[in-house]
């Protein structure tokens, strides 16, 4: 697999237009259809009531981002404007597709620049719920509104009345609307620095009506920068269809839903039958619990039950081999370096305060970084994920996915995910099949960590 080195970017524009890794990227512009697009704005919006925060960007030109909704198994072409002043990418957080669309600067493509388009064309293989963002001044962009929910709709219809997705995030804006300073660094040297208001889908403890007696698929997607959050409903009948876009293999409880950045749960809920009567998501605080949605129960009761639904299809992940797989280690902790980023081309916080494998992620360029590790396709791997710090680092690996074995600190479920949400001091063994070539990003998803050191890559070969 061909990174875009420093070198493509740096010897002018004959020498980049002949590379073969751009000529790679400026292939995928020539795309005949275009199924949907987007346009990168900046917004005036308002989160604080009567109080519009200026400087807001979004993936639409007035108001949060739009839900993208494609099907499973289907082609679909994303155009992406950048209407913005400042270079962007896009992600597609946990699908697994062709590296060339997965949006990380200068590792998959070049940079989209302030007045330019891209087109992201993939089939995606697994029904669920996703979110997309930038991989780009990430903390920025993403601190400013740039995140959205992307579903992939299930082969065959489980039977809900409804879909409602739900973007939750917490933004850092004061009493009048302002944003406050995005981050802090002696918070990001420890857990990362906490939003001041929690949202969903841009508004603060938002009230849904909804049929009484009906059943409603809520797709949970925090994605947010920094909060690793406990979550619950009340008030309902309600449990746990599917984690991280992948069905689980028997209905689980809501009472505790414990999600990190990059995560996502659905959740099958029963609206009540008598009209008025209210569910509750609750967000649970060290400072106490904290209502922020609710769904209220309007008309007459449909009296349906949940039992009516039918199982989610799993996705067509492969099993890893684990008796034969080779072992891979990966220990997350502090930089052994302290100084500043080498590269800062696509946005850094000026500090290296993290690392993998005792190395920080120096900024934008693959090279002369290696990759982490080099896997050979079809071959099984188990990642041992091993956290040295006393702060959770929800570890997101791009393009494959991964099935949770064992912890040293508590009992996990084998479950599917992109997501490994690492407690404090915690080893974790995941396993995965190498079975989609590439250059795939691979880091904390506490953003103010990703972008001071703890990044780095694994290598698929093709």
């Amino acid at each position: 697999m061909s990174g875009i080195t420093r070198r493509d970017l740096l010897v002018g524009s004959a020498a980049v237009l002949a590379s073969p890794a751009i000529a790679g990227i400026a292939a995928h512009r020539t795309f005949a259809a275009v199924d949907q697009s987007i346009e990168m704005h900046r917004v005036s919006h308002e989160i604080v009531k009567s109080m519009p925060t200026p400087g807001m960007m979004s993936f639409s030109a007035d108001g949060p981002p739009p839900v993208i909704r494609m099907r499973q198994g289907e082609t679909t072409a994303i155009e992406v404007r950048n209407r913005l002043d400042e270079a962007s990418t896009v992600h597609w957080h946990g699908l697994r597709i062709d590296n060339a669309m997965d949006g990380v600067p200068y590792l998959t493509q070049a940079p989209i620049e302030a007045g330019e388009s891209f087109r992201y064309r993939f089939t995606p293989p697994d029904a669920g719920t996703f979110w997309y963002h930038p991989h780009c001044n990430t903390l920025e962009q993403m601190a400013r509104g740039m995140t959205g929910v992307l579903v992939v709709e299930d082969s065959e219809d489980p039977g809900f009345d409804q879909d409602l997705p739900l973007n939750i995030r917490d933004f850092r804006i004061g009493s009048k609307g302002q944003f406050l300073q995005f981050y802090k660094a002696r918070n990001t040297a420890r857990g990362g620095t906490l939003g001041t208001i929690s949202t969903v889908n841009w508004r603060i403890d938002p009230a849904y009506d909804l049929p009484a007696g009906s059943l409603i698929r809520l797709r949970l997607a925090v994605t947010d920068l920094t909060r690793v959050g406990h979550y619950t409903l009340t008030g309902g009948e309600a449990h746990v269809i599917a984690l991280d876009s992948n069905p689980v293999p028997a209905p689980m409880p809501v009472d505790e839903i414990i999600m990190g950045p990059g995560q996502r749960a659905d959740i099958a809920l029963k609206i009540p039958d008598n009209e008025g009567e209210q569910v509750e998501l609750i967000l649970r605080k060290p400072s106490g619990d904290v209502r922020i949605a609710s769904f209220r129960a309007t008309g007459q009761s449909a009296r349906r039950q949940l039992a009516e639904l039918k199982p989610l299809a799993p996705n067509p992940i492969p099993e890893p081999d684990l008796a034969n797989a080779e072992t891979l280690e990966f220990v997350f902790g502090w930089s052994p370096a302290g100084d500043a980023p080498a590269n800062p081309i696509c946005g850094n916080l000026g500090y290296l305060f993290w690392s993998i494998n005792r190395v920080a992620w120096q900024g934008d360029f693959p090279d002369p970084t290696a990759p982490l590790a080099v896997m050979k396709p079809g071959k099984s791997y188990i990642l041992r994920l091993r956290n040295e710090t006393p702060y959770e680092h929800p570890i997101h690996l791009h393009g494959l996915t991964f099935r949770l074995l064992r912890s040293n600190k508590r009992q996990i479920p084998s479950l599917l995910t992109d997501t490994a949400l690492l407690q404090a001091e915690e080893t974790m063994e995941v396993a995965l099949v190498a079975d989609n070539p590439g250059d795939w990003a691979f880091h904390c998803h506490v953003i103010e960590h990703q972008k001071t050191g703890l990044t780095g890559f694994l290598r698929v070969e093709t």
